[in-house]
């Protein structure tokens, strides 16, 4: 038996493709795993952050890899068609913060029982356990795919969405980059994004605030110039190698691509404040509490333990002894605290590939190979990504509707 369409990987964009193909061809779907969606199942702490429910504008800036390429995508699928793909099929969504867009149930496998039964309602062939190890091209075009259970399949057209090689224990070990290069297509420089930083900084080295948590700090990530090239408004947490949390997932990418041994980063721990504001907030508890010690005021604004750190130099403990010039070392060091990270995790570790199939190979009208006549990507395995919050798994959902749509 011959395929209309193969689509290779059992994830977000693979089975939106299998889905969006289905309506007018025979599909199998392969899955190396066991089951279909183990990545997906992990997305969003388990919760599965289905995709965002800001302005399509927004949510493609927020694709930082390359999102421009999906325009053609969005305007077939965009992250409103999303929502309404699953609510349409009885899955009550809620936004939260950022508008990141879950289910009610707070459950990832919700999301992914609802595309295994519209796959299934589609007729989809679906082989799980199973992993393609070489596909054959004959007069430009994919002929079979061969499995290693010495199977193979004959099919018109084949849909690649593999992922890329981060946490490849949810299967994402780079099959998809293989077969791309057999196709003559390129691949960039993959490196980790959404990634934790590490840093060499003494008191990360002596663990001084391992384990504490920020809330909705300003991070940013300095160039060799000392001028800053992002900032975030997030949360995040100093580790036991450095730092993690969100913010600093969102700023990873900048400080790799930077590919600098050591890369400079401002601290902002009271952003809602200005520099001057919070200046002349010490200065009039000084007036009017001149016995409280810093330490005491300044719990009122951050983690004891933050204060600490910050006053450790500080041998005077009333406010009414510190002289200006220490008050302002005080705010350059909660508003300006600088500190060098030296690298990331490794890419197997970080939540998003950056990097991928070639963008110049791809035709984004129709997620088609413009190097083989009957090959089309889809989702991470190309060199696009986006920052967590929902992004990468709308561009998994919507390039994957794309690449089966015209099929």
């Amino acid at each position: 038996m011959i395929y209309d369409v193969i689509v290779i990987g059992g994830g977000p964009s693979g089975m939106m493709s299998a889905i969006s193909a289905s309506k007018n061809n025979r599909v199998l779907l392969i899955e190396k795993n066991q089951t279909l969606g183990k990545k997906l199942l992990l997305t969003g702490g388990g919760r599965c952050n289905v995709t965002n429910n800001s302005p399509t504008e927004l949510v493609i800036n927020n694709i930082i890899g390359n999102g421009k390429f999906l325009y053609s995508a969005f305007s077939h699928f965009d992250n409103k068609d999303i929502i309404n793909f699953f609510e349409s099929r009885n899955v009550k969504l809620k936004e939260e913060d950022n508008g990141r867009m879950f289910p009610t149930t707070n459950s990832s496998k919700t999301i992914l029982e609802t595309l295994i039964n519209e796959l299934n309602k589609n007729n989809v062939d679906i082989k799980t356990n199973s992993t393609v190890i070489d596909i054959e091209i004959e007069n430009n075009k994919i002929s079979k795919v061969f499995l290693n259970d010495g199977n193979f399949y004959k099919t018109k057209n084949l849909i690649i969405c593999t992922g890329g090689i981060s946490l490849p224990q949810t299967g994402s070990t780079g099959d998809g980059y293989k077969f791309a290069l057999k196709a003559k297509h390129t691949i960039t420089k993959l490196y980790p994004t959404e990634v934790p930083l590490i840093s060499d900084e003494q008191f990360i080295k002596d663990k001084t605030l391992m384990g504490l948590s920020l809330k909705n700090i300003s991070l940013s990530v300095l160039n060799k110039k000392g001028k800053i090239i992002v900032t975030h408004n997030l949360d995040m947490i100093f580790t036991h190698f450095g730092i993690s949390g969100p913010a600093v997932l969102r700023c990873s990418s900048f400080v790799i691509k930077q590919n600098e041994k050591e890369v400079t980063m401002i601290l902002d721990s009271i952003p809602n404040m200005s520099k001057n504001e919070l200046m002349e907030f010490l200065k009039n508890e000084k007036n009017i509490n001149s016995k409280k010690s810093i330490k005491n005021i300044l719990k009122n604004l951050l983690p004891e333990r933050y204060v600490e750190f910050i006053c450790n130099d500080i041998s005077n403990n009333q406010i009414s002894s510190l002289t200006n010039n220490q008050i302002l070392e005080i705010v350059d060091k909660i508003k300006l605290f600088k500190f060098n990270v030296h690298g990331s995790l490794p890419i197997e570790k970080s939540f998003v590939t950056g990097g991928g199939i070639s963008l110049k190979e791809v035709d984004p009208k129709t997620m088609k190979s413009k190097l083989i006549d009957n090959l089309y990507f889809a989702g991470e395995v190309l060199d696009i990504n986006g920052y967590t919050g929902g992004y990468n798994i709308t561009a998994a959902f919507v390039s994957g509707n794309l690449a089966g749509k015209l099929l």
